[in-house]
């Protein structure tokens, strides 16, 4: 049923066509309207995107054979070490096994980059209902921070990890 590919440059309208989908029903009830709009921009401008690939980020794009409903991007952070930096699927496909589907191909992704035993982590907002969702793919709260993002705004975090 569902699908992956390997985004490229060309992608990055799309991937902003998904993010503004997903991002703001994922955080509208979490932040304000101003770090909403901030953050959103800061994060998936469609230049903005580009230069995180041409800086080593990977995006994989979920399909569910009709149409996109998804994405994750990955960023190598040290031998071992690999930071899912988002992880998106359509609100109408959430609960549906995409987000499981998408996180288990991440997980192949990197394991066929880097065979050996390696850590995958990722940043999660602390009242996000998506933490829930981590625990149970098998992810713990490693620790917590409050991370600033410019103008003012901070990321108030939880940073998960799954040894794999």
């Amino acid at each position: 049923m569902f699908s992956i590919r390997i985004a490229d440059k060309d992608d990055a309208e799309l991937i902003y066509s998904l993010a503004l989908q997903v991002f703001p029903a994922t955080y509208k009830e979490i932040l304000s309207p101003e770090q909403l709009d901030y953050m959103f921009d800061w994060m998936y401008r469609p230049d903005n995107t580009r230069k995180l690939m041409d800086e080593g980020q990977v995006y994989l794009l979920l399909s569910d054979g009709e149409r996109d409903c998804g994405f994750a991007s990955i960023e190598r952070q040290d031998k071992d070490l690999f930071h899912l930096q988002k992880i998106y699927v359509l609100p109408e496909m959430q609960g549906k096994g995409a987000g499981q589907y998408l996180f288990e191909e991440v997980k192949k992704y990197i394991k066929n980059l880097h065979p050996e035993p390696f850590t995958i982590e990722l940043n999660v907002n602390r009242k996000n209902k998506a933490v829930g969702f981590y625990k149970k793919l098998g992810m713990t709260i490693a620790r917590e921070g409050d991370f600033p993002c410019g103008c003012g705004f901070f990321m108030c975090d939880y940073i998960m990890k799954i040894e794999c």
